[in-house]
């Protein structure tokens, strides 16, 4: 359950027109393994086009499902003849790189790699340059981010080679640098002293829609050489972004309070003290938000349609990318859709922050005890049996529990040794059972957030096993950050005394079925 949507639903009308000669057209894309390309990819082989990925180091691409699926350059965009051999017989190129987390020196550095693509796709008679630049008004001072997109679309559109730059404001999707700052800016702060650029307008644009004007820019006419717009239906003050945040992740709306001093450099230490977004990647994102920044026109509407049922709107963005709401996806970001609720590894296109807060806890033990019976010991779990570490304080957690209304502890197992999909027990339910192998319980004591039990078992070559334990907690806002940093120091001897105690029941269970009978 992502927030995105499969070639074969809305974008069904962008599909590949093929070449004269019957062939499919050839798609080469720069910037595949970041945050946009690792998206569109498996979107343009859907559609129909052959594509080919240009890349520093082709290993990156074994993380990716589609990278079997891809014709494979090796080299940087800075370099011409790599440059040269990815851009032959290409019909339709995307340069979707920038080098704004390099810090220093990035906008030389991005001036250079599009000198060098635009020369090289005018060299070989590339049909077309579809580049995503940024949304910027007209008439004011840019930061050194918008001025860097700003020439780098110049270069292109001066290029010979017929250019559609796409202007986008502030993407929401989960790993987007800009939604990612909104996330944890309003999940960790309660009351949120902002600088005054929170007043200021964004017309933002949900990464789905994103996709859809890519595809189509593909097919425009082959005269058009232009920048166009691109955003969402909704036009918002950067502080009503971050309430309809809020909303959407079941959080109060945050008191925001303006301050006239806080300069882009002072701005980029705070979200860097208070989110996981690199202050490299803050700061220009930052000074991209001096000024209101919204659609000067909808000249786009003429060149690619709306996708059908329309633009997505902000609050519905934001739930797609919650997984709150679902969508017919051909892949998951932070979210397992085996599971819900359960994280899974982003995809391999995404920052290595982004995503909700998640803290876990990873017990592993290796034990003699053969996998039946440490099996046993799991499914057995709670209940008369108990926890296996610090009965008093489980007493206590659920006594507490059942004082502000929640179900405690004494609802205990329907069986002592059997346990299936929806069974309570104690303040836990079974979410998953892979027998032998795998009990996940889901918590239902009253918590700022959600969590879940991991217990698994995995045989090794001595014979015996592996036991694992892992404790997942999703907080909701700064109430849940402060609930995890109260019980994490019990979590030590809870935690660690529980896998100890499990593996050694496993092993006396072990050596009980194998004594002779007397």
């Amino acid at each position: 359950m992502s927030e995105l949507t499969s070639p074969t639903g809305r974008e069904e009308s962008l599909r590949a027109v093929p070449r004269g000669d019957g062939t499919a057209p050839r798609a080469l894309v720069l910037g595949s393994t970041g945050y946009i390309g690792g998206r569109l990819v498996p979107r343009l082989l859907a559609a129909g086009y052959r594509v080919r990925v240009l890349v520093r180091d082709s290993a990156r691409l074994a993380a990716f499902e589609w990278g079997d699926d891809v014709e494979v350059v090796e080299g940087s965009a800075t370099d011409a003849e790599p440059v040269g051999d990815a851009c032959a017989d290409v019909d339709v190129l995307y340069y979707l790189i920038h080098s704004m987390g390099q810090g220093k020196g990035f906008e030389d550095a991005d001036l250079a790699a599009a000198r060098t693509v635009a020369a090289a796709a005018a060299e070989a008679s590339v049909g077309r340059i579809v580049y995503l630049g940024g949304l910027h008004p007209d008439g004011v001072e840019l930061s050194p981010h918008l001025r860097s997109r700003v020439e780098v679309g110049e270069v292109f559109l001066r290029s010979g080679v017929p250019t559609l730059e796409l202007q986008a404001g502030v993407v929401i999707g989960s790993g987007s640098a800009s939604f990612e700052m909104i996330r944890h800016l309003t999940e960790v702060l309660p009351y949120m002293p902002a600088p005054k650029w929170v007043r200021n307008f964004i017309q933002p644009i949900a990464v789905r829609d994103v996709m859809h004007y890519l595809l189509g820019a593909a097919r425009v006419a082959p005269d058009v050489n232009r920048a166009v717009d691109i955003g969402g239906p909704d036009v918002l003050r950067y502080g009503q972004m971050m309430n309809g945040y809020a909303v959407e992740a079941g959080l109060p709306q945050r008191p925001i309070a303006p301050l006239p001093v806080l300069t882009p450099g002072l701005a980029s230490h705070w979200v860097n003290v208070v989110t996981p977004v690199p202050r490299t990647i803050a700061r220009p994102l930052i000074a991209s938000l001096q000024h209101d920044c919204v659609m000067d026109d909808h000249d786009v509407d003429a060149l690619i349609p709306q996708p059908e049922g329309g633009l997505t709107p902000y609050r519905r963005a934001v739930a797609l990318a919650l997984g709150r709401v679902e969508a017919d996806t051909v892949e998951t970001s932070w979210q397992d859709a085996e599971v819900s609720g359960i994280p899974s590894d982003p995809l391999p296109s995404d920052p290595e922050w982004a995503g909700r807060t998640v803290y876990t806890d990873l017990q592993t033990m290796d034990t003699t005890a053969p996998p039946e019976a440490l099996w046993a010991v799991i499914a057995g779990i709670g209940g008369t049996n108990g926890w296996y570490s610090a009965p008093l304080l489980w007493a206590l957690r659920g006594w507490m529990d059942r004082l502000i209304g929640g179900v405690g502890l004494s609802r205990g197992r329907r069986s002592r040794s059997r346990v299936a999909v929806g069974d309570a027990i104690d303040f836990w339910r079974v979410e998953k059972v892979d027998a032998g192998h795998l009990l996940r319980l889901r918590a239902e004591m009253k918590v700022p957030g959600l969590a879940w039990l991991d217990l698994q078992c995995e045989p090794t070559e001595s014979g015996g096993s592996r036991y694992r334990q892992r404790a997942v907690f999703f907080p909701s806002g700064l109430p849940g950050r402060l609930y995890w940093l109260a019980v994490l120091p019990f979590h030590g001897f809870i935690f660690r005394g529980m896998a100890q105690r499990i593996t050694a029941a496993a092993e006396a269970e072990a050596r009980e079925v194998a004594a002779p009978a007397v």
